[in-house]
C-alpha cells in the first residue's frame, strides 16, 4: 500500500466514536447505490453565498443582501442553483459527486433547493441524492456547512462542533465502514488578519480527530473545507497538524499527524483554489487521517485529489474562479468564487 501511495503521489508532484456498523443508525435501509470501478468521489465547493427563497431577515449586512435578493428574485435563484447542480453533475463522468461537501449555505431549505436541483439532472434513480446533513447556525454571517449524499448516512450523530465555529461532523457508512466527514469553513482574512481564529479552527479540529484516534487509532477521518489559509500556513501544520510528508503521518515519532492532499502543491500550477490579493492560494483543501491511507474499511486515493479549475468565465487571461457575484453585477454570471476539490475514495472489507 506504502509503495502505490508514494507512486500516485509521484504522478501528482481519505471522532466521536468507534468505527461502527451502520445497519441500525443509517437513514432509510435502500439498496447501496453502485459505486464505478473507481470508488466513489468526495467533492468540496465553497459554493458562495447559496441562499434559500425565503425571507429570513437576516441581521447581517452581508446576510441581508442575499437573504432579500434570493427571496424576491427567483430567476436570480434559479441560475444559481442550475449553475451549481450543472457544475456538479458534470463530475465524475457525469454522475455527480457520491458525496458533495459544501460550504456557505444559509439553511437547511437552501440545500434542500440545491438538492432538488441535483436530483432533477439524475437519470438514474439508484444514485438520487436522498441524504442531506446540515446544522443551521450563526458565526457572524448566517451560513454554514452541509452535506449532500446518495450514500447511508448516520443523520443521529451529526453535530456542529466549537463555539460559533462553522465545524460539521458527518457519517457516512457502507458495508458497515465508517467515514467520519468534518467539513469547515474557517474565518475569513478579512476579519481575521493575522490568523489567531483560523488557528482556533486548526486546534479545535485536531482535537477532535485526536480523541477519536486515541479510541480507534484506525478511524477514518476525512476533513475538507474552505480553510482560508494555504497548506503551509502555521493554522495547518502547527494547530491542525497536517502534513504533506507521508512517512511522518504513516510513522509519527511524536504524532499523531494528518495528511494534506494538497500539500507541496505549487497553486500558480493550476492547483490554486481562490484567487484572492491578486494571487493564488489553495484555501480549499482535503486532509485525511491514517486510517484513511490503509486498506482497512474506507480509503482515499492521494493521487487523486485534484482541483475543479474548468469553471472560469471565457476570455479570462488569469482564469480565476467564474464567481456568480451579487445582485448589482451586470456581467454574466458564473458560479462560484472558488474552485471545488476533488479525491477518489474506496471500501476495502476485511480480508
Amino acid at each position: 500500500m506504502l509503495k502505490r501511495l508514494l507512486q500516485a503521489l509521484c504522478l501528482t508532484t481519505p471522532l466521536a466514536a468507534l468505527v461502527i456498523g451502520f445497519s441500525g443508525c443509517c437513514q432509510a435501509p435502500a439498496p447501496l447505490p453502485p459505486a464505478d470501478s473507481d470508488g466513489y468521489l468526495l467533492c468540496f465547493w465553497n459554493v458562495e453565498n447559496l441562499f434559500g427563497d425565503r425571507l429570513d431577515h437576516r441581521e447581517n449586512k452581508a446576510d441581508q443582501e442575499y437573504d432579500e435578493w434570493f427571496a424576491q428574485d427567483h430567476e436570480a435563484l434559479r441560475l444559481k442553483l442550475d449553475h451549481v447542480s450543472d457544475a456538479l453533475m458534470k463530475l465524475n463522468d457525469g454522475r455527480g459527486p457520491d458525496i458533495i461537501a459544501l460550504a456557505e449555505v444559509e439553511s437547511v431549505r437552501a440545500a434542500e433547493l440545491l438538492q432538488e436541483a441535483l436530483n432533477q439532472k439524475v437519470s438514474d434513480p439508484s444514485l438520487r441524492y436522498e441524504k442531506l446533513l446540515m446544522k443551521e447556525m450563526v458565526a457572524g454571517r448566517h451560513i454554514a456547512p452541509a452535506i449532500i449524499t446518495r450514500l447511508p448516512v448516520a443523520r443521529d450523530r451529526t453535530r456542529l462542533h466549537g463555539s460559533r465555529l462553522r465545524i460539521l461532523e458527518g457519517h457516512i457508512g457502507v458495508r458497515g465502514h465508517d467515514l467520519v466527514v468534518l467539513v469547515t469553513h474557517w474565518t475569513a482574512r478579512v476579519t481575521d488578519e493575522h490568523g489567531e481564529h483560523r488557528d482556533k479552527y486548526g486546534d479545535q479540529i485536531y482535537g477532535l480527530f485526536k480523541g477519536m484516534h486515541k479510541s480507534e487509532p484506525k478511524v477514518d477521518m476525512l476533513i475538507c473545507g474552505d480553510f482560508n489559509d494555504p497548506p503551509e500556513a502555521p493554522s495547518v501544520t502547527k494547530h491542525l497538524h497536517a502534513v504533506g510528508n507521508l512517512e511522518s503521518v504513516l510513522h509519527p515519532v511524536d504524532g499523531p499527524y494528518l495528511f494534506d492532499l494538497f500539500a507541496n502543491k505549487d497553486p500558480g500550477a493550476n492547483l490554486g483554489t481562490h484567487f484572492y490579493g491578486n494571487k493564488w492560494f489553495t484555501f480549499d483543501q482535503v486532509v485525511v487521517s491514517p486510517g484513511l491511507l490503509d486498506e482497512h474499511g474506507w480509503a482515499c486515493e492521494p493521487g487523486s485529489a485534484q482541483v475543479v479549475n474548468t469553471l472560469v468565465r471565457p476570455g479570462d487571461a488569469k482564469r480565476r474562479p467564474w464567481r456568480f457575484g451579487n445582485k448589482h453585477d451586470r456581467s454574466a454570471r458564473g458560479y462560484s468564487d472558488h474552485f471545488p476539490v476533488t479525491v477518489r475514495l474506496r471500501v476495502y472489507d476485511e480480508g
